[in-house]
């Protein structure tokens, strides 16, 4: 997990419509969260908490971005299936998860596997981290981070 008080590392990666996003791009806060699976029950659950609460968000002046190693296809129909409005961006070979200390061996049904940690950054507009979640439970994720963000923006 990297620290709060770091510079974010930045990425340039392909969002579910084909576009290249940055970091760079974004003016303000972001939450640049990390899943491991589109269209999976935790990560449908938190991808739709982020859509609920995107206009709060947006209100305050803070983008969300989803990242997922999911080939750009497959965060296509994700975000069309869910009405999805934010960015979801394809990190195939898992090196902007991997910068950002959310990607590495895993376990599950008796396999060992890379893949993607559930774990959310927030970024401040100098591209400073200030809130960091390791290991997050998808139900009322974006509605804690709003919680967490009521006295700070």
């Amino acid at each position: 997990m990297l620290d709060t008080g770091t510079a974010a590392p930045d990425f340039e990666l392909q969002n579910q419509h084909g576009e290249p996003v940055g970091l760079a791009d974004f003016d303000g806060w972001v939450v640049v969260y990390f899943y491991p699976r589109a269209d999976t029950p935790g990560c449908t659950t938190e991808a739709c908490g982020f859509r609920d609460a995107v206009d709060e968000f947006s209100e305050r002046g803070i983008s969300v971005v989803g990242i997922s190693d999911d080939p750009v296809s497959d965060l296509a129909t994700f975000a069309e299936k869910h009405d999805l409005s934010f960015d979801l961006l394809s990190d195939e070979d898992g090196a902007v998860a991997e910068a950002y200390d959310s990607y590495g061996e895993k376990k599950m049904f008796g396999k060992t596997f890379d893949g993607v940690f559930r774990n959310t950054y927030v970024v401040d507009p100098e591209g400073t981290i200030v809130r960091a979640y390791e290991d997050v439970s998808p139900e009322n994720h974006a509605e804690g981070i709003l919680l967490d963000l009521e006295d700070s923006i």
